[in-house]
């Protein structure tokens, strides 16, 4: 007890904080107390809760300090000097929370400590879970767990709210928690108590924002769920409809929407319960074990029966009695009037034994909730219980006999009255007509929904339109972070006194919207002991429930549906508060600080009476006297600026803050402002736009284009409401938290791009409306709307608006522009609080910038609109109406010639006006429209002339204006350049003469003569040429979409040319050059044909390939060689697919002419002259049986002349030959058959040597060559400048680089590679030589490079000739040296590129400083060391792995006999195991190998062994498959034979060598285990491709060593 004394926190500060100050007062004291009391803590108060008898502060720094009756610890600690809890500290409490008897604590982290009273378990259970105890001394932590996770987590807890037996909690997820005993907290359950929290699932799935708990039920500020009916009361607000009308003037609810559906509890019974005397109790006795607990409820509802409460009697059922006793509504009415005639007065008496007969629990309300009261007497819907009056409303419980009041009268009369007819009758009539619908669904379980909770059924519900849909989603993206203003009021628990404003005093056993508030944008929820506020964001309070003390603001008593409390005119409320039997409302009035309004019972009920209620009833009585209307609480003025107000029992209490430094009262102004702004704005709409809006003579009056205006006006105006509203809500938050929120946090500062374009959006569309005349059909319409009414408009206009006498629609209208500049100012003010260097400073200080700015730009917009408006006024005519649009604003115009075109005729007349888009130059009746987005202006330097001229430019014409004066010409100049550079999107502020915006981008429709007649271009754009990237469409369909210089194509681009004959367009994608095509391109053709290469203005030149596709109705084929002019000239292949034949020759205007060689399918090879496309001339013919025929050719396949015939078998047939080949020859010669002897015929021989007709293979593919070196940027085969080359390498990759953003990551890192341009003017050396190499070898990587596409044409090439038809062995020879033509062409343009590289063959020196131990030696290397440069081995890798699968192919074909024989006799010594072939092939014993290694384990090989000896030989020669240049197939020999002699090693001398007569047999066993199957083609290969300069070195010996093997295994004829 000591230690609790010690921890009071009543030490005094001597200078006491200057935030957070508390005032506490009674809210029905003695006149002594009348005044608040302050209370001094060395720290600011965050948050201050109040309970029934006690109260709970958080300081700074997160400590939690109590005082009040703490009846849990039998203490009763004054305010003043409250008491620090302890338990708490290191916790850093961020929320308090104060129930009836006991308290909560919201951590950092989001934990929750309760502690205080638990006998209905509103502490929940400790962190064990075992402790159940009725009270808690201390604070205890309740964990709150999420069980429908998997796996089970704990939910992090941003809010508290505690009643007298329950708790909730909100969670981060906006999900609320519940714990405790009673209906009020929301749970499917039917037990009792509630010890962990658990989940509300009838608002799971919904956004819940705020919660707020009386003595027996709960409130929750939910967020609207979107839905396309859904009519909000502010709507019916604006048609003259009250939200809380009564049933006769609304529509039927409908029974059908999830959202809204709570089951009521239990069923309609036809009997009534009848309470005698409850129970007593006092509050401050300490509770006993299993004091105020009752047992679990059965399936079935019933009141249970206590010690404390009797068995409950039936009374006679009246619910059948329909005697009427007043023959209609008006006399019921009249009476009703009477008998409350007396609560008009404002002093309102009742004896003082006067106890709240509205409720059936009124003389006990602190008893264990959960033992249900008798308002839970009826199970039905909402919406079965619509309320036809106020005065009309059902009761389902019995009145307390103890006086006579309104409510009697009215249930003697519900008793009384017949039921009316249809939707009119009242809620009890109408759950009887409904009785037999509704049947099933009142025999469910309580708290059961029989149609699925809200997040069950929300996908199911409506949808908003697309576009509907699409605008809300862009506004609440834009303005996230903002509070929502489209929010609903859900109730739950007891109802006797109508606190959950369904329209009843029953009972809800789960949470229930109200709809009657759903749309009026409520932003804060508070709840008495029996009566229930809410906020709007209107600054209006509703108030519902109890009335018995005025607590609600108004006279009636009581109040079952919420209803508007009565302000006074100039306040506005923006936080509020709830007692037990009294209301505080926080304001703003007619100056800066806010004013507190109080509402309640004006003083205390005598000492023997409040005696008596302490002892048997916590719920307050009727007061003596009490307030009809909110009062204002003078002593108010002196606390400060409050920033929050706390009611709790009969206490309240209030947090303020000095002003320091004018900062407290910026931010007070500035909030302050907004509301009555937003006030204003929603005055606005609701009585003067919303009624011309919906008359429906405004379409008429208006006209169609000012009505699509005006509705655009009105939505513009809504946004801007909309923003306005959360605005002043997010400043109301943040001003009940200005301690703990960072001024940088201000949504002024956080959503400035939002606010700016809002104001903006307006500004436009008031501006638009403005300059098409509305405003004067408007004021017309205004006159027949409003009537006689005409004083609503000047009660819409502010102050200064009236003074000025401009109380019209365009000022009034106009007037929130104003608003931008009181930002602002406000802004200008808090950065007067902060040091110049700080953050906050500068943040505040560019805030204001940019809102001034703002400002200053809208209000030159709006005189920009009034000026067009007068114009258009003083310019009617045909002529302006064309020009006359609503976003178009006049600039200047030259009506007193001020202006005029240059050499203009005498009676010429011309007037230009200059808009905020276009300059229009009008002539008599003809006009001429020039875009501002596509017009240059130039100043033009005074001459001789004297002529003060401006020169303007168009995309297709130019003209001079002549200026009066040099102040005219400076005008028009500046306004010139002003207009266009706020129509290209600059300031607008004009730029410099002559200097605005030379290139930009526009769009512009071509109409004079020329290739871009009719055509629409949009894209970039230089000094009224099209320059740049752009697209140009014409009108019969051609597009072109690409690069533009100095108004023509140029660069790459793509173009789509439609073919309105087959019905398909053609299509083009390459470069261009002068608007034509230029360059290297793909070219689909709509006939199905496809041609990739090189364009020459417009036509095919150069290299290229085209092939014909699935259109083509004579033959499919592919052409791919040399161009001239569309034309096929020079050497080309063309592959017949159809007939089966390829040509590989010359060609001439697109007929074959010249040496070729044509192949076919069926094996026939011709080689000759062609003349005139036919086989005309000398040629050779051989057939796939090596039978040959030279002779002379007249037509294809066509011998006419001498020949020469030789036979497969060497025989031959010398003489005249006529016939085609297929079909039959006729001879007339001699048939030669050689002899043993006879020697060789050389002249007949030569003329059977295949290739003397081919094309020499130097001569082939010079196309691509040429086109390489065009690429190079020379004219000629090394025609150029190295420096120009390297620069066009240099653009290249950059192009490529930002036009192909498809790149792989290694394609990017290889240009990005590529673009660091190697040493080239260095001599080489073997120093640099490998860089070099490296750069090649990346450059043959890409096709972007010009050597990379060089490779990858010529590897096309070579394909395309020796694949498939092409694949015939007589065309081994030629495929053979072109490709060494390739590497002699290849080289000479590495090369030129790399100067210091040797002749082919030469040698790469060393570097100066070198020395020969240091010197490399490469593959290429001879054994001296020296390093050896050939095109072969530099360039031979690069090409030959591409060339390999076609060129080996031929080599095979070409060994195919050779390679059979030995694949026989192969296959015939592979079947004797390892030791007999070993001695067959002569190898010596002393090699034979006598253990081996089979994975990891040592064998020992024996006779029968097989595939067992020198195995790592065998399987490294297996490798010489699977390498592509002839380098990398010795490096294979060359490691075999290191295998072989690790083997032998260990059974020889270490001084031992090799002789050929050992190695070779060895060798041959190697060759034969190792089973390469065209071993020949391999050895082929090699042999004539390999480097000449390593042939007779160490590489050369082995390859010979190979040869020979290859031979003796041929040699072989048995074993």
């Amino acid at each position: 007890m000591e230690d609790t004394e010690e921890s009071r926190a009543d030490e005094r500060a001597p200078a006491p904080p200057e935030r957070g100050l508390l005032h506490t007062w009674q809210s029905a004291g003695p006149s002594a107390q009348l005044g608040p009391e302050r209370v001094l803590l060395s720290r600011p108060v965050l948050q201050v809760s109040l309970g029934e008898h006690h109260g709970l502060l958080l300081t700074q720094g997160g400590q939690v300090y109590s005082f009040g009756e703490l009846l849990w610890r039998d203490l009763s600690v004054p305010a003043s000097a409250p008491l620090l809890e302890i338990s708490l500290l290191g916790r850093t409490v961020v929320r308090v929370a104060a129930g009836g008897f006991h308290c909560g604590a919201l951590s950092e982290q989001g934990s929750v400590f309760m502690w205080g009273e638990n006998t209905a378990g509103q502490c929940g259970l400790n962190e064990r879970g075992t402790d159940t105890s009725i009270t808690v001394s201390e604070p205890w932590p309740v964990t709150v767990v999420d069980s429908d996770a998997v796996p089970p987590a704990a939910v992090r807890v941003v809010d508290l709210a505690l009643g007298r037996e329950h708790s909730l909690a909100l969670s981060a997820r906006n999900e609320l928690w519940a714990w405790g005993s009673g209906c009020q907290l929301g749970l499917v359950t039917n037990t009792f108590p509630v010890w962990r929290p658990q989940k509300v699932e009838h608002l799971a799935g919904r956004h819940v924002v705020q919660v707020a708990c009386g003595a027996y039920h709960s409130l929750a500020l939910v967020r609207s769920l979107h839905q396309q009916n859904t009519q909000n009361a502010s709507e019916k607000r604006q048609r003259g409809q009250s939200p809380h009308c009564p049933v006769t003037e609304v529509d039927e609810p409908s029974a059908a929407d999830a959202g809204h559906y709570c089951p009521l509890g239990v069923e309609l019974t036809e009997v009534m319960t009848h309470e005698t005397s409850p129970g007593k109790r006092d509050p401050r006795r300490r509770l006993q074990p299993g004091e105020g607990t009752t047992p679990p409820v059965g399936n079935t509802p019933h009141i249970n029966e206590t010690e404390d409460r009797p068995r409950a009697l039936p009374l006679p059922s009246w619910r059948t009695n329909k005697n009427p006793t007043f023959p209609n509504e008006a006399e019921l009415q009249n009476l009703l009037q009477k008998l409350s005639s007396h609560s008009l007065e404002m002093r309102h008496s009742i004896g003082p034994g006067d106890t709240d007969s509205m409720s059936s629990y009124t003389s006990d309300d602190s008893c264990v909730s959960s033992t249900p009261s008798t308002d839970l007497l009826t199970s039905s819907y909402k919406e079965d219980l619509p309320v036809k009056s106020q005065s009309n409303n059902g009761v389902a419980a019995p009145l307390s006999s103890a006086s006579v009041c309104l409510e009697e009268v009215r249930l003697c009369l519900a008793a009384e009255k017949p039921p009316p007819r249809g939707p009119k009758s009242t809620s009890l009539t109408n759950i009887n007509q409904k009785g037999k619908a509704a049947g099933g669904r009142r025999r469910s379980l309580p708290g059961t929904p029989t149609r699925g909770s809200p997040r069950q059924r929300r996908s199911s519900g409506s949808r908003p339109s697309s576009s509907c849909r699409s605008r809300a989603t862009a506004l609440e993206e834009a303005a996230e972070g903002l509070p929502s203003l489209e929010t609903e009021v859900w109730s739950w628990g007891r109802g006797s006194e109508g606190q959950l404003g369904h329209g009843d005093q029953l009972a809800r056993l789960q949470p229930l919207c109200i709809k009657c508030l759903t749309g009026e944008e409520v932003i804060k929820v508070a709840a008495g002991s029996h009566h229930s506020l809410a906020l709007t964001a209107h600054c209006q309070v509703y108030s519902w429930g109890s009335n018995m003390c005025g607590q609600l603001g108004h006279v009636n008593s009581p109040v079952t549906v919420p209803q508007q409390t009565e302000l006074s005119d100039g306040l506005r409320v923006w936080d509020v508060s709830a007692g037990q039997s009294h209301s505080l409302l926080l304001a703003d009035g007619d100056c800066v600080q806010p004013v507190l309004l109080y509402c309640g019972p004006q003083k205390e009920a005598s000492s023997a009476h409040r005696e008596r209620s302490h002892q048997t009833q916590r719920s307050p009585s009727r007061a003596q006297s009490y307030t009809v209307r909110p009062d204002l609480l003078p002593f108010c003025v002196e606390m400060g600026y409050i920033s929050g107000v706390c009611s709790g029992g009969q206490s309240c209490a209030a947090l303020a803050d000095l002003n320091v430094m004018g900062f407290i009262s910026a931010i007070h102004e500035l909030a302050s402002r907004e509301r009555r702004f937003y006030c204003w704005l929603g005055s606005v709409r609701r009585l003067l736009l919303t009624p011309l809006r919906n008359r429906e003579s405004a379409s008429p009056s208006l006209g169609e284009p000012c009505t699509h205006l005006f509705f655009s006006l009105c939505e513009s105006f809504v946004r801007l409401s909309l923003l306005i509203g959360r605005h002043s809500t997010a400043l109301s938050y943040f001003l009940r938290d200005v301690q703990g929120c960072d001024i940088a946090s201000l949504p002024l500062l956080t959503h400035a791009e939002h606010f700016l374009d809002v104001y903006e959006e307006y500004c436009s569309s008031v501006g638009d409306f403005q300059v098409m005349g509305g405003f004067r059909s408007l004021h017309k319409l205004s006159l027949e709307c409003l009537g006689s009414h005409q004083a609503v408009l000047a009660q819409l206009c502010e102050p200064d608006q009236s003074a000025a006498g401009k109380a019209d629609l365009v000022s009034l209208l106009y007037w929130p522009l104003q608003h931008l500049h009181q930002y602002g100012r406000m802004l200008l003010k808090l950065a007067a609080c902060y040091d110049v260097l700080t953050t906050e400073y500068q943040s505040l200080d560019q805030g204001c910038s940019r809102y001034d700015s703002q400002s200053s730009a809208l209000l030159r917009r709006k005189k920009e609109a009034e000026t067009t408006s007068l114009f258009w006024s003083s310019h009617s005519g045909k002529t302006t109406e064309v020009l006359r649009l609503p976003q178009r604003r006049v600039v200047c115009e030259s009506s007193n010639r001020s202006l005029t075109l240059q050499n203009a005729g005498r009676f010429s007349n011309h007037w230009f006006i200059l808009f905020n888009d276009t300059l229009v130059h009008t002539q008599f009746s003809t006009h001429h429209i020039y875009p501002l987005a596509s017009l240059w202006v130039k100043p033009l330097t005074e001459d001789s002339s004297g002529l003060y001229a401006i020169k303007i430019t168009c995309p297709e014409e130019s003209f001079t204006l002549v200026a009066s004066t040099p102040q005219e010409k400076n005008k028009w100049l500046w306004s010139l350049n002003q207009a266009v550079d706020r129509v290209l999107g600059g300031a607008g502020h004009g730029s410099s003469p002559g200097l605005t915006a030379m290139s930009r981008t526009a769009s512009h429709t071509f109409c004079g003569e020329g290739r871009f007649k009719d055509a629409h271009y949009n894209g970039a754009w230089l000094a009224g040429r099209v320059h740049g990237r752009g697209t140009m469409k014409w009108s019969d369909g051609r597009t072109y979409s690409g690069n533009f210089k100095s108004g023509q194509e140029d660069g790459y681009g793509e173009c789509l040319i439609p073919d309105k004959v087959l019905n398909k367009p053609d299509c083009y994608q390459g470069q261009w050059r002068d608007g034509k095509i230029h360059g290297f391109g793909k070219y689909k053709y709509a006939s199905g044909e496809v041609y990739e290469g090189c364009f020459c203005d417009g036509q095919r030149h150069g290299y290229g390939m085209l092939s014909s596709g699935r259109m083509a109705k004579r033959s499919s084929s592919v052409f791919i060689g040399q161009w001239v002019h569309d034309k096929k000239t020079g050497y080309g292949v063309y592959d017949d697919i159809t007939r089966g034949e390829k040509y590989m020759g010359l060609w001439s205007e697109e007929q074959r002419h010249g040496n070729a060689v044509v192949v076919t399918q069926c094996g026939l090879y011709y080689e000759g002259i062609f003349r005139d496309n036919k086989m005309c001339g000398p040629g050779l013919l051989v057939s796939d049986d090596d039978t040959a025929l030279h002779g002379e050719f007249s037509e294809d396949w066509t011998v006419n002349g001498k020949g020469v015939l030789s036979l497969a078998n060497g025989d031959c047939l010398e003489g005249l030959f006529s016939g085609e080949w297929t079909t039959g020859l006729k001879v007339v010669g001699t048939y030669f058959k050689p002899s043993a002897d006879e020697p060789e015929h050389k002249e007949r021989n030569g003329l059977l040597r295949v290739g003397q007709y081919a094309v020499p293979a130097g001569q082939r593919w010079l196309c691509v060559f040429d086109e390489c070196w065009s690429r190079l940027g020379c004219d000629s085969a090394g025609g150029g400048e190295r420096a120009a080359a390297w620069d066009s390498i240099a653009v290249t990759i950059a192009t490529a680089r930002r036009q192909s953003p498809n790149l792989s990551r290694s394609q990017s890192k290889v240009l990005e590679c590529l673009e660091c341009i190697p040493q080239h003017g260095e001599p080489v050396t073997t120093a640099n030589y490998d860089s070099i190499r490296r750069y090649l070898i990346k450059a043959c990587e890409t096709p972007h490079h010009p050597l990379g596409w060089l490779v990858e044409t010529l590897v096309t090439a070579y394909r395309m000739t020796y694949v498939g038809v092409g694949s015939n062995r007589r065309l081994l020879r030629p495929a053979v040296q072109e490709v060494l033509a390739y590497l002699t062409h290849f080289y000479r343009i590495v090369r030129f590129l790399f100067p210091g590289l040797p002749d082919d063959g030469g040698i790469i020196p060393d570097p100066p400083t070198s020395t020969p131990e240091s010197r490399q030696n490469p593959d290429m290397s001879d054994q001296s060391g020296v390093l050896v440069l050939s095109s072969s081995s530099l360039l031979l890798p690069q090409l030959l792995p591409r060339l390999y699968p076609p060129l080996f192919t031929l080599y095979c074909l070409q060994e195919e006999q050779v390679d059979a024989r030995y694949w026989e006799r192969m296959l015939r010594l592979n079947k004797q195991p390892d030791r007999p072939l070993l001695r067959f092939l002569g190898v010596q014993e002393k090699f034979w190998p006598v253990w081996t290694s089979i994975l990891g384990e040592k064998k020992e090989i024996v006779s029968s062994s097989k595939d067992a000896c020198f195995v790592s030989a065998v399987e490294t020669l297996q490798q010489i498959s699977t390498a592509f240049t002839p380098s990398d197939k010795l490096l294979v020999i060359h490691r075999t034979f290191e295998e072989l002699t690790q083997e032998v090693k260990p059974m020889l001398d270490d001084n031992f060598l090799w002789c050929m007569d050992d190695l070779l047999p060895l060798f041959i066993y190697v060759v034969l285990r190792a089973r390469i199957r065209n071993l020949g083609a391999e050895v082929s290969l090699i042999e004539d491709l390999m480097d000449p300069n390593i042939q007779h070195g160490e590489m050369g010996l082995m390859f010979t060593t190979l040869q020979a093997c290859y031979m003796q295994i041929l040699q072989e004829s048995a074993v």
